[in-house]
């Protein structure tokens, strides 16, 4: 058998080619300088040629020493890839859940405790993306979908809720309103209506009316807000009366915060999905979510 190059050789060896100097590859090995020189003189001695020119303190490749550093550098490569693959710890039990802004804050927030007591080896991160995108480039391993089922068949589905619009307002609205009789038609004659104007809420308003059999407000001496997050607060803090979505104001409903006015309204167009890519349904942590998610809406029905 042929005698074996030692590995410490050839990383000397690509540490001096790359640095151009045995002081500088001692202190990326984090070894001394002596045993960089020796382990190139052994590496020569063993190849029966010398790999480098020395020029003073400086070391510069020569012929065969270049021929042999396009070798042995991407074959060391890959021994380093390998061997970090091998030993890098798992982490099958952190995951990147994404949903919106509104319904982490006011929904996931609210219930983490709760997912920790139950998995508290599931490490959960959590992103915001708003709109249709791309699981894996985006490095999210499951989505609380809210919005359209079409919008996300390359991914594994599950329903998991419906979407109900609630009418809701601050309490100390209510104490304005002498007789109740009525009471939603009078709320929407006598405070601005709250609208959100971005592009998955601008709708809500006239999915609720339609339902109801109520005139859409006007815009005209009406509020308008870009987030939810904003609408949600002006309501609560009384400036008017606001269509929603039931998921995102639940727990301040649970609080006194907002008063929910009538019945809950089927928005026919979006529901709550969990989604995934089919192969992330193989890792136990995922499992686990989905489990839960599932639990959680029942709970909410």
């Amino acid at each position: 058998m042929k005698k074996l190059i030692p590995l410490k050789s050839i990383y000397a060896f690509v540490a001096v080619a790359e640095t151009g100097s045995m002081t500088e590859a001692a202190n990326v090995l984090n070894v001394s300088h002596s045993a960089v020189s020796q382990a190139i003189k052994t590496l020569e001695t063993q190849l029966n040629c010398t790999l480098f020119d020395r020029i003073g303190r400086q070391v510069r490749l020569n012929g065969i020493g270049k021929k042999y550093y396009k070798k042995v550098a991407p074959a060391l490569e890959e021994i380093v890839a390998a061997s970090e693959e091998i030993s890098a710890p798992s982490y099958d039990h952190r995951l990147t859940l994404n949903m919106v802004n509104s319904l982490a804050l006011h929904w996931w927030i609210p219930q983490v405790d709760q997912f920790q007591q139950n998995y508290p080896h599931i490490d959960i991160r959590i992103s915001n993306l708003p709109f249709v995108f791309d699981l894996s480039k985006e490095g999210v391993d499951v989505a609380l979908i809210h919005g359209k089922k079409e919008d996300w068949g390359q991914y594994h589905l599950e329903h998991l809720g419906n979407d109900n619009l609630v009418l809701v307002c601050s309490p100390k609205l209510l104490n304005t309103i002498k007789n109740h009789t009525n009471l939603t038609t009078q709320l929407l004659a006598t405070y601005p209506a709250i609208y959100v104007t971005n592009p998955r809420r601008k709708d809500d308003w006239t999915i609720w009316c339609e339902a109801t059999g109520h005139s859409v407000p006007t815009h005209h001496n009406n509020l308008n807000f870009a987030a939810t997050i904003q609408a949600m607060q002006a309501a609560i803090t009384g400036l008017g009366v606001l269509v929603t979505h039931h998921q995102f104001i639940k727990n301040d409903l649970a609080a006194g915060m907002l008063t929910q006015i009538g019945s809950p309204v089927l928005n026919p167009h979006k529901a709550f999905y969990f989604a995934c890519a089919p192969e992330k349904l193989k890792l136990e942590s995922v499992l686990s979510l989905r489990n839960w998610l599932r639990q959680a809406f029942s709970e909410d029905r």
